[in-house]
């Protein structure tokens, strides 16, 4: 481990260690929260029991669906666009300002089109992922080094070789960014669209058990939700230091 994640470890203990402190003395509440050891506790029991497995699995299921509509479509399209100097000039400025759009009023438009299953809150997972994917396919399309073009040109290579062969190689270390990015805009997506309404998942949970001060459910739920997220990205951090690294960076 080196310097910094020792840093940012000791500084999770230490928070962890002040809200233990203060849940402990009663100056927080077991109403309003229980303590970090208790949740985890919670949390054991909870997973022992089978309660959270099928909730896991759906929202695992659903993110999953968006990352990769997200990639897929995001990557597509900013290899689509980047040669395209006058599209991208017009579209650009809607890149920038997409996230103050807010998603979740389709909502109800999607739930009138495809019901209350698991579509909707993949739709909304897959839009707010793919401006992040689009926009890093882009930055790295940028830095690709001419030499490499003026070879693929050299060798006539057609524009989806280009990418194949080249381009997307070359970006791959911002490909890996947008892909990052995309898992965690696919949680917040997901988990926020079953929080408005669904009938299963980790948001579900959340929900149901807030309404009914069921704080031994949804404080796990919510553990659970962070240590997935947190997971997954530790896991492509590691995947992008990897790419970086064979570019000697």
């Amino acid at each position: 481990m080196n310097r910094a994640g020792f840093h940012r470890l000791c500084i999770v203990a230490g928070l962890l260690a002040a809200i233990e402190v203060l849940c402990r003395t009663g100056i927080v509440t077991p109403f309003a929260m229980p303590a970090p050891s208790r949740i985890v506790f919670d949390l054991f029991v909870l997973l022992r029991a089978g309660q959270l497995i099928a909730a896991v699995g759906k929202t695992l299921h659903d993110v999953a669906i968006a990352v990769v509509l997200s990639v897929v479509v995001g990557v597509a399209t900013g290899v689509a666009i980047h040669r395209l100097r006058g599209l991208r000039r017009a579209l650009e400025p809607l890149f920038a300002t997409y996230y103050a759009i807010p998603v979740y009023a389709f909502y109800p438009l999607f739930i009138v089109l495809f019901g209350l299953g698991s579509t909707p809150q993949i739709l909304i997972g897959f839009m707010l992922a793919t401006i992040a994917v689009l926009t890093s396919t882009l930055s790295g399309l940028d830095r690709v080094p001419r030499v490499l073009l003026r070879t693929a040109l050299a060798y006539r290579l057609s524009p989806l070789e280009t990418a194949r062969r080249i381009t997307l190689p070359c970006a791959a270390p911002f490909l890996a960014t947008g892909v990052k990015l995309a898992v965690s805009y696919a949680f917040i997506g997901v988990v926020g669209a079953e929080f408005i309404m669904s009938r299963d998942g980790l948001g579900y949970e959340i929900n149901f058990s807030y309404n009914n001060f069921d704080n031994a459910t949804m404080y796990p739920a919510i553990l659970t939700i962070l240590l997935l997220s947190t997971g997954a990205n530790l896991a492509l951090h590691r995947w992008e230091r990897t790419l970086l690294q064979r570019r000697g960076r």
